[in-house]
């Protein structure tokens, strides 16, 4: 298990390792565009080929790339639709060049009471993106608001049929998944999500978990982050958590706002719970 966080590149790639190496992380997700524009990626040649120089000495052993937040692959508008598929493409393209691990896009959304066909829009434009080649596609799956495409494993393993490509992963999220109704704050019955992947055959189709505690009880369907181990999941849903045997073979991250020491802290209590030293 690689443990680490999302972390800032402070308009310079190399600034997301210094970054990780001060909160002591192994494992670290960024953007590559702004998260909150249409804009795809801008990286100069200089500043890309710095950052693989430097993360090749570094003790970073996994490098995730996060879609930014406009994009809907369920979308049932049209061109928003086709400009979600466009803008993470680029995106995929951007992950390649810095030598990410994975992009991670989030399951989506449709409109109400179409979920069928807001399945086969993601499934579509999921299959399109990921057939760019490059680091695999890694669908996030959400808290279960309206619309949604994804909130649960059974859910995710009709979206990855849809897809039909079989380097196509998922990313679970410990606040997503207690907001879908997982019982994680129950100790005994953590496991529960994980145990749904095995019995689907999808173990092998993990490739990362977003460590992050929630400030809702479950079955909120709403995505509120928490530090590790101080939210409705604590401590004990997180030591059940990251015990289990899929997620220690994954890197583990944080999502929490907050400075640099209080990702460093987040960090530890990740290592913390898992029973792990740096």
């Amino acid at each position: 298990m690689r443990v680490g966080a999302h972390v800032p590149t402070r308009g310079r790639l190399a600034r997301a390792l210094d970054y990780a190496e001060a909160i002591e992380a192994d494992a670290i997700q960024l953007f590559v565009s702004n998260p909150r524009a249409w804009s795809p990626p801008s990286l100069r040649h200089a500043a890309v080929d710095e950052f693989r120089e430097r993360l090749a000495a570094s003790p970073v052993g996994a490098v995730f790339v996060h879609s930014t937040y406009l994009i809907n692959v369920a979308s049932p508008d049209p061109a928003f639709h086709r400009r979600s598929i466009e803008l993470a493409q680029a995106e995929l393209g951007g992950a390649a060049t810095i030598g990410a691990d994975g992009l991670v896009v989030h399951t989506g959304a449709g409109g109400a009471g179409e979920r069928a066909e807001a399945v086969a829009r993601a499934g579509q434009a999921v299959r399109e993106i990921a057939s760019l080649g490059g680091p695999p596609v890694l669908l996030e799956l959400t808290a279960g608001g309206a619309g949604a495409v994804a909130s649960t494993i059974p859910q995710a393993a009709e979206l990855l049929a849809a897809v039909d490509n079989i380097r196509v992963g998922l990313v679970l999220d410990t606040c997503h998944l207690l907001g879908a109704g997982y019982p994680l704050d129950d100790p005994s019955e953590a496991a529960r999500p994980f145990d749904e992947l095995r019995q689907l055959g999808l173990a092998d189709r993990l490739a990362l978990v977003h460590g992050n505690d929630a400030r809702d009880p479950r079955g909120s369907r709403r995505d509120r982050h928490e530090h590790p181990g101080r939210g409705t999941i604590g401590e004990a849903g997180f030591r059940a958590v990251l015990a289990d045997p899929l997620v220690g073979t994954t890197a583990v991250l944080v999502e929490t706002r907050g400075r640099e020491a209080e990702h460093a802290r987040d960090v530890a209590a990740l290592r913390d719970l898992a029973g792990r030293s740096v």
